[in-house]
């Protein structure tokens, strides 16, 4: 059995705390759905479990009917924080689970085949990530914003997600983490934590996650979507 974690519980707050952008419109879906349709494509996974914010399950259950999302098992309210969260959709995972992706929602590029690209490296080594080689010179900047000092951008990667795990270490991987370290931001970052390896999931195609309000159009663009 393998599963899917999506999660959309966040608070939006540089949406500007008023607008929740899962369920924003992009193109004639909301935000949430272009990933739900995603990971439903995918033969690689069987169950999804969508985590949203408790006021939203009417919505998000009305979404997964109405564009004939077949593979979510339960819409489950998140927590308080990201991780939390995710612990919610894990347990309410299949007990069989032995493979994981988890998801932004607000990540709408994601395909089918990054998905099962994903979920093939964490099925050969336990983990998969997806991300992007770094191509922009980068600074590290100091006070008064004056630059120090250039970094070598050649080992760099930005993480983006899905990120694939066995189901069982990131169980314990999340069952670790304190939920107020500011330095784990991410699954993966938790499972580094146990001094396990991540393997990362090279992609090289549009997987922006909306953030800020203008992020809706910028992203459309990228995608194609109108």
């Amino acid at each position: 059995m393998n599963s899917a974690v999506i999660v959309a519980a966040g608070r939006s707050r540089r949406m500007g705390g008023t607008v929740d952008k899962a369920f924003l419109s992009l193109g004639s879906r909301p935000v949430v759905v272009h990933s739900l349709l995603a990971f439903e494509q995918c033969p690689d996974v069987d169950e999804i479990v969508l985590v949203v914010r408790k006021e939203q399950i009417p919505a998000a259950e009305a979404a997964v009917r109405m564009f004939g999302c077949r593979k979510v098992r339960r819409v489950v309210p998140g927590g308080a924080t990201r991780l939390a969260s995710v612990r919610a959709g894990l347990a309410a995972l299949d007990p069989d689970s032995a493979l994981v992706a988890v998801h932004d929602g607000a990540r709408p590029g994601v395909t089918a085949e990054l998905v099962s690209d994903c979920m093939r490296s964490a099925k050969r080594t336990g983990t998969g990530v997806a991300a992007a080689k770094v191509t922009d010179t980068l600074k590290a900047v100091g006070r008064g914003g004056l630059i120090e000092r250039t970094v070598d951008r050649e080992p760099l990667w930005a993480a983006q997600t899905p990120q694939a795990f066995r189901t069982d270490l990131l169980r314990r991987a999340l069952d670790a983490a304190d939920d107020r370290d500011p330095t784990i931001t991410d699954e993966s970052a938790a499972v580094e934590r146990l001094g396990e390896s991540v393997r990362i999931v090279a992609n090289e195609h549009p997987n922006p996650k909306i953030t800020y309000p203008e992020d809706v159009a910028v992203v459309a663009r990228l995608l194609g979507i109108v």
